[in-house]
């Protein structure tokens, strides 16, 4: 019976590259010149420090454009609440999104199971089966979860015959 999986992962080597990149271009850059910003990764968290709320703003953009260069989707970075450092300066917190968590793992399997496909959708820890008799029902699947408003980038990996 065909197969695929449906998967959340990130590469984060590449987000390692790009956090570099980001680091070198602030350097470089003279809006930032004698300004305390900076990016490190620690685990699944980025954390981006910046004078004041302009210069975290320039981050973000900096950031995604350096992550957008290194084929990494914007939407794998959930940005938390910017708390106030010493002074003017900003901190924010911003978590790295990897496998499909437990709410919408179940909002996925619902919209496929109310679209009348012919398959079957089990959810295996963070990441979905999806498995039919016909391999143009996968394909139709897959184009219909890539309809869906989800802002995690998905995966569509190890599809068997």
């Amino acid at each position: 019976m065909p197969s695929f999986d449906i998967v959340s992962k990130t590469d984060l080597a590449e987000i390692d590259n790009a956090l570099q990149n980001v680091m070198r271009e602030v350097a470089q850059r003279y809006d930032f010149k004698g300004s305390q910003c900076s990016v490190e990764r620690s685990e699944q968290e980025l954390t981006i420090k910046a004078d004041d709320d302009l210069k975290l703003k320039q981050m973000h953009e900096l950031l995604q454009g350096h992550l957008a260069r290194r084929q990494v989707e914007a939407g794998v970075l959930d940005y938390k609440e910017p708390e106030k450092a010493a002074g003017q300066s900003v901190r924010q917190k911003v978590g790295i999104r990897e496998g499909i968590d437990k709410e919408l793992a179940k909002r996925i399997v619902k919209d496929i199971k109310g679209s009348g496909i012919k398959v079957q959708v089990a959810i295996q820890g963070d990441e979905l089966r999806v498995s039919g008799k016909k391999r143009d029902d996968l394909q139709e699947t897959i184009q219909f979860v890539k309809g869906l408003k989800i802002e995690q980038p998905l995966q569509y990996v190890n599809f068997r015959d």
